[in-house]
């Protein structure tokens, strides 16, 4: 598994449910095209596949 997690947000959230708003906002993700390190761990995961449709993500090995 990666130590890190490179996330960017490739598609608005407008027009998504409430639920997925907050997922992504959840992961630090504010506007289009904003890309986030977050560090790997299930709840990240998790959140990710809720919302994978939206996401571009791309493992980092330190």
């Amino acid at each position: 598994m990666a130590n890190k997690l490179e996330i960017t947000l490739k598609h608005s959230v407008i027009g998504h449910p409430e639920s997925q708003r907050v997922t992504v906002r959840t992961l630090g993700l504010r506007k289009t095209y904003q890309t986030v390190i977050q560090e790997d761990n299930p709840a990240i995961r998790g959140m990710i596949q809720k919302v994978s449709h939206l996401l571009a993500v791309r493992e980092l090995n330190d």
